[in-house]
């Protein structure tokens, strides 16, 4: 049992060493840093310090390698690389520095302190001015939505970084974002005889709009400005209401029961009422048939609503896309009336003479029970071709 068990605390530890190794040979340096330290915060191993100490090592030359070579490029887009290789180091530095220094098996590990924060300043400010200056450019010389965006994203980069340092980048970047955005009008365009009012025209559209956009794409469903520039139209257009007609059909049904209706005394020959061993009357219990008809009124009433979405771009305008959609929904009641013995009638049948018939509703009324079920059918539509509208 104690082979076993040492067996498999070697294996562990042949695993843990294996898997640093291979991260060291990968380049995976702070994935290493961070794995050996945790371990040495708890046990100072001399294999975990030896593999702490290369992979900081080896991680600080790769990052100030790649400074020196962006520093010399002069490149001004190269600021955000450099900070970001400088936030590498001094973090890697505070990391090891929770267990440096450290001696262990007669080897000490301990590393100069360097502060970055004065080149890290430094780097940042000149990211700041090229990504306002980038950012600003693209905004004054956009030509279309994409380059509004793009300055948008180089403004913000510019806002992280400078630190209020430039005093019109909050009405800058806001001007960016509103004409980098994509306005989509969603109305419906009904070409049936049936007039809708406005109010059901308005629920048809009023659907979930969650996963149709995007950051840069809106969804009007109300002109609610008058002056306001749409780049894409979504046109929900009813090409046929069918409405059926009122259908009415009346179901008889005649209901049988046999129930007691007394007795009579059994006789003998002589006209006498028999008498059992006991003394008493003998008596058959009489029966009768009892007969009611139930009328059942069926009433039904269906809506088809068939159309389609049409997706325009008006810059420049074309029609982009055409998709199809449908539903449709129904409308049943049954009610029922009893001519005869009510006690004739089974439970269920009984029950439906307590419904009464009630008024059909109205084509509109049958529009309205189917937007419920057409306002998914058309927002399916628009989310088929989402993709059209950026």
């Amino acid at each position: 049992m104690k082979k076993t068990l040492a067996f498999l605390v070697t294996v562990l530890l042949l695993s843990s060493c294996g898997s640093t190794t291979k991260k060291l040979q990968q380049g995976n340096y702070d994935a290493v840093i961070d794995k050996t330290v945790k371990k040495l915060i708890k046990d100072a191993d001399a294999d975990d310090a030896a593999e702490m100490d290369r992979a900081f090592r080896y991680a600080n030359d790769r990052d100030l390698e790649r400074i020196k070579f962006l520093t010399m490029e002069n490149n001004p887009d190269n600021y955000d690389e450099i900070f970001s290789r400088y936030n590498m180091l001094k973090e890697r530095q505070r990391k090891v520095r929770t267990v440096t220094p450290l001696t262990v098996e007669g080897k000490t590990y301990s590393y100069e302190y360097v502060d970055y924060d004065a080149v890290m300043i430094a780097a940042k400010r000149k990211a700041a001015d090229y990504f306002y200056n980038n950012g600003k450019g693209l905004l004054e010389n956009a030509l279309q939505k994409q380059d509004y965006r793009d300055a948008y994203y180089q403004l913000m980069k510019a806002s992280e970084y400078s630190g209020g340092q430039f005093e019109n980048m909050d009405a800058l970047i806001y001007d960016a974002r509103m004409k980098g955005i994509s306005r989509v009008i969603v109305e419906v365009n009904n070409q049936t005889p049936l007039k809708l009012p406005p109010l059901v025209e308005e629920d048809l559209i009023s659907f979930d709009t969650r996963g149709l956009g995007n950051e840069w794409v809106e969804y009007h469903f109300k002109h609610v400005d008058a002056g306001a520039s749409y780049d894409y139209a979504v046109y929900v257009k009813l090409l046929s209401i069918l409405v059926s007609p009122d259908n009415v059909k009346d179901i008889d049904e005649i209901f049988k029961k046999n129930i007691s209706d007394g007795f009579d005394y059994v006789l003998d020959a002589n006209g006498n009422v028999m008498r059992d061993t006991a003394g008493n009357d003998i008596k058959l219990q009489k029966f009768k048939e009892i007969t009611c008809t139930m009328i059942e009124t069926q009433q039904f009433k269906s809506v088809e609503i068939r159309g389609e979405v049409e997706i325009l771009s008006y810059n420049p305008d074309r029609l982009i896309q055409k998709e199809p959609f449908g539903a449709s929904n129904q409308f049943e009641h049954s009610s029922a009336r009893a001519i005869g013995d009510v006690g004739a009638l089974t439970e269920e049948a009984l029950k439906k003479t307590q419904q009464e018939k009630i008024p059909f509703p109205t084509d509109v009324d049958m529009v309205m029970m189917c937007t419920e079920t057409v306002k998914p059918a058309i927002r399916n539509a628009i989310y088929a071709n989402r993709q059209y509208i950026r």
